[in-house]
């Protein structure tokens, strides 16, 4: 049986399938090919159900949930002290930055819907992730919304931190922010789902058990990150939250969709259901 994981071509998620991509753990008769895409044409690749397994915003699972489950292990969870940054080229107040446009990596994303909730008339442009930073340095848009490795490396090009967003829903909180998950196509049953979800939990652990060997693996998709700051950066994205979300993770994702649909971001109740 062969299956495909969809997944960004970031450190965070190279380093989480390092062990499946490279056989180091047991998955019987079980096969994976790797597909590599952005977040944002993964979001809209899993509306139409194409993968058997994919990574994909939290926000995104709102429009997912009659096609897909989330996988328990395999999330992203920001945290008290980071998480999707607001940036622009010169000090800005939050007054300001509802008057200005701002770059997003797409509206799918959990870091839109972040955004959307404290800003609820805000214009936005959609722009490629990895060139949000170069398009606030160079003046094309007011402000941009980082995700990735650009939450580290925006002081590099001279950009000021606005607001992060992370350490915003813990105030607000006490929680982790949810930004990624796995899903799996609940069609495949239950038996099934519960081996894959194994698979994908055995492979973050093989991972986090086995640091150095999977962050050389990382490393190639890091953008540029030396391996200090690589490292920071998958500590960040990968950690025991990771392996399994935690009931404080799982009732973050409930607050996050929750408050999406009480303030008509999102158009429907979700009820997430949690799997394997």
């Amino acid at each position: 049986m062969t299956f495909t994981v969809a997944h960004s071509p970031d450190a965070d998620d190279a380093f989480m399938f390092y062990a499946l991509v490279h056989g180091k753990v047991d998955t019987g008769d079980r096969r994976y090919d790797h597909l590599l895409n952005d977040i944002e044409t993964l979001n809209r690749c899993a509306l139409e159900g194409r993968y058997e397994v994919s990574a994909v915003s939290i926000h995104a699972y709102a429009y997912l949930a009659d096609k897909y489950a989330l996988l328990s292990s395999g999330a992203s969870m920001g945290d008290a002290t980071y998480g999707p940054r607001l940036v622009a080229r010169r000090p800005m107040t939050l007054d300001e930055v509802s008057q200005v446009t701002v770059a997003i990596p797409g509206t799918l994303t959990s870091a839109y819907l972040a955004l959307k909730l404290l800003f609820p008339d805000i214009q936005t442009v959609t722009v490629p992730f990895d060139t949000i930073p170069e398009a606030v340095a160079t003046g094309r848009v007011e402000a941009g919304l980082l995700i990735h490795e650009g939450q580290l490396t925006y002081k590099d090009d001279k950009l000021d931190l606005v607001l992060d967003f992370g350490t915003w829903w813990y105030e607000r909180h006490g929680l982790p922010l949810p930004l990624g998950g796995n899903v799996v196509r609940t069609d495949l049953g239950a038996d099934l789902i519960k081996l894959i979800g194994a698979d994908l939990k055995a492979s973050v652990q093989y991972a986090l058990d086995h640091r150095d060997e999977a962050l050389d693996y990382a490393l190639q998709y890091s953008g540029g990150l030396d391996r200090d700051r690589g490292d920071e950066f998958v500590g960040m994205y990968v950690n025991e939250r990771t392996v399994d979300y935690g009931e404080d993770g799982r009732e973050s994702v409930r607050r996050l969709l929750a408050e999406g649909v009480e303030k008509g971001i999102i158009p429907h109740a979700v009820t997430p259901q949690f799997v394997g």
